[in-house]
């Protein structure tokens, strides 16, 4: 059978079996996607490409090691992957940039409009690097199904029909999960008082 023609947990399990070229085609698939999504966190064409490496690179050594366990779920994975790289590189630089929901209607979370790429200060990056890292570790805690869409569509800038096929389920679930990911999230913010700026 054609690479081109098999689901991403196939290409995943034939590269395993030695096949090079379903690597290939994974990255194929996915590139634009992901190259966008580090692109939109980062804002600068060099460090998004090295970033897009960086992730490709880990990619395979978690494949090659046997790590890889998210059956069904390889862009969700590879953009979380991308993410913690771009974390880590803002992290060791103390400044983090704006990340857009993208669009303007109720679903949209602007809440992480907050994070902007042009604080005045060390100590306003500092903050609100450590304003976006408290935001992560509160959206570690919703449900799974939650949590995958609503980093889908914050992160990977994906519509809601592509978030849809991309998890398995209807329009009208994946819209649901989304709006329950957002009411639970600005719970968590009020019970952890986290200060989101003016």
């Amino acid at each position: 059978m054609k690479v081109c023609k098999l689901s991403d947990q196939e290409l995943v399990n034939a590269f395993l079996n030695g096949q090079s070229a379903a690597f290939e085609q994974l990255l194929n698939r996915h590139k634009n996607r992901v190259y966008s999504y580090i692109f939109m966190m980062v804002k600068d064409r060099e460090l998004a490409e090295d970033i897009f490496q960086d992730t490709f690179i880990k990619v395979i050594h978690t494949l090659r090691g046997g790590r890889y366990n998210e059956e069904g779920k390889f862009l969700p994975w590879v953009l979380r992957i991308a993410h913690n790289l771009a974390i880590d590189h803002y992290r060791r630089r103390c400044k983090m940039p704006l990340v857009r929901g993208g669009g303007s209607s109720e679903e949209d979370f602007d809440i992480f409009s907050v994070l902007s790429s042009s604080l005045r200060s060390a100590e306003e990056k500092l903050i609100a690097l450590q304003t976006d890292q408290r935001l992560h570790q509160l959206i570690s805690h919703l449900p799974k199904e939650q949590k995958e869409v609503l980093m889908l569509r914050v992160y990977g800038g994906l519509s809601f029909q592509e978030i849809a096929q991309q998890t398995g389920v209807s329009i009208n679930t994946a819209l649901g999960r989304m709006r329950y990911a957002l009411i639970n999230l600005r719970k968590l913010i009020r019970q952890h008082r986290v200060e989101l700026g003016d």
